[in-house]
């Protein structure tokens, strides 16, 4: 760059450093007001700035206010923002990724050891009664064939088998 560049660009600096420190506060206040956002509103004021920088002849011309200038300028940022953020689709938060749910086995383990521990306190009478009716599905008449028993004698030992197998659970627990 040479010496009317550099004197230029310095010239163009203070100036816009001149311009941030009389206006810069009220410039993020407009722009935090309008975006309820610090933090968009300070990218707001430098854009504004930027501009400022590419057009100092605006700043230096006596041609209407500066802060009005200035505070127009965030003002069609902000609206710049807006319509650029409207005119997108609306973001949607990535939900954390889930691991597949695996089925625990260990639950199912845990209630079959306990069902054959309690099928194993029961007597052989109760435990075979058991066996016809809910492992083999049979009906009352069924099992009392299969086990050569009369049907209220099958009836009766599934009641007693039954109340039998649920205190040896309940006792397991």
């Amino acid at each position: 760059m040479d010496r009317t560049g550099d004197r230029r660009a310095r010239a163009d600096e203070a100036l816009v450093h001149a311009v941030y420190s009389e206006h810069g506060r009220a410039m993020l206040v407009y722009a935090t007001r309008l975006l309820d956002d610090r933090a968009a509103a300070e990218d707001v004021v430098q854009e504004t700035l930027i501009r400022a920088w590419r057009h100092p002849d605006v700043l230096t011309n006596g041609r209407g206010s500066v802060r009005g200038w200035l505070l127009t300028v965030v003002r069609n940022i902000v609206i710049d923002r807006v319509r650029a953020r409207d005119a997108r689709p609306r973001e949607v938060a990535e939900e954390p990724e889930r691991p597949p749910v695996a089925r625990d086995h260990a639950d199912a383990v845990a209630a079959s050891v306990t069902v054959h521990a309690a099928l194993g306190s029961l007597s052989d009478e109760h435990r075979a009664v058991l066996e016809q009716v809910y492992l083999h599905g049979r009906n009352l008449d069924e099992a009392a064939a299969a086990l050569g028993v009369p049907k209220g004698t099958v009836k009766s030992r599934s009641f007693y088998a039954l109340r039998a197998l649920r205190s040896a659970m309940e006792a397991a627990r």
